[in-house]
C-alpha cells in the first residue's frame, strides 16, 4: 500500500540499530504488497504457507514466527497470525505499527507503536495489548515506517509498575526482536 522503498528502508533502520544482527536476509520475509492487498489476512497466509512450508505442509515443523504490520497491513498482520496458529503454526509475537482502529486480538503477544499520543490513547480502546510505544512529539505516519531512528517517545509497560521509557522506535524494535531472539 505504500512504495516498497519504504519497507527497505524500515528494514535497514532496524538492522543498523540492532548492530546487523536483527532481521537478517535468510529469516525475513517480506510480504509483496506491491501485488496483493496488505490488509487481507487471506492473502497475508497464503504468501507464508507458500514461503515456509515447501518441504513439509505440517506448519508445525515451521519455526515461531513474528509478525511485523504497518498501517492497514497491521489487519493482514494480526488475521494472518491468528489464522497461522489455527492451522497448526507457532507465533512468537506481533508488532503493529500505526494500526489505527485495529483490535489487538490473538493468544500471542502483540505491541502496539503509534506515531503521535493521540492514535496510541485512541487505538488502546481497542486492545492495549503488551509492551507500547507512541512518538512524542508526534512524527507523520509513514515516517515510523519508513525512518524509526528518528521517532523519539515512550515505551509504556501496563504490566508492570515501571515509569515509561524514553528511547526510539527503533530501540523499542530492536529491544523486541531481541527479547524473541528474532535475528
Amino acid at each position: 500500500m505504500h512504495d516498497r522503498q519504504l519497507t527497505q528502508q524500515f528494514i535497514q533502520s532496524v538492522r543498523d540499530a540492532s548492530g546487523g544482527v536483527a532481521l537478517q536476509p535468510e529469516s525475513l520475509l517480506v510480504f509483496p504488497a506491491e501485488r496483493y492487498p496488505a490488509y487481507a489476512g487471506w492473502h497475508v497466509l497464503r504468501f507464508l504457507h507458500e514461503q515456509t512450508s515447501r518441504d513439509d505442509p505440517d506448519l508445525r515443523a515451521v519455526p515461531p514466527l513474528v509478525f511485523i504490520g504497518f498501517s492497514a497491513g497491521v489487519v493482514g498482520a494480526i488475521s494472518a497470525a491468528v489464522a497461522w496458529e489455527y492451522l497448526g503454526g507457532s507465533v512468537k509475537a506481533v508488532l503493529t505499527i500505526d494500526g489505527w482502529g485495529v483490535p489487538l486480538i490473538g493468544s500471542f503477544p502483540v505491541y502496539r507503536l503509534s506515531h503521535d499520543w493521540f492514535t496510541h490513547w485512541s487505538s488502546a480502546l481497542l486492545g492495549g495489548g503488551e509492551d507500547s510505544f507512541y512518538a512524542d512529539p508526534g512524527v507523520a505516519h509513514l515516517e515510523l515506517w519508513r525512518s524509526p531512528q528518528t521517532a523519539h517517545g515512550w515505551w509504556l509497560t501496563p504490566h508492570a509498575a515501571k515509569p515509561p521509557v524514553a528511547l526510539s522506535a527503533v530501540n523499542f524494535i530492536t529491544a523486541l526482536l531481541h527479547r524473541y531472539d528474532e535475528r
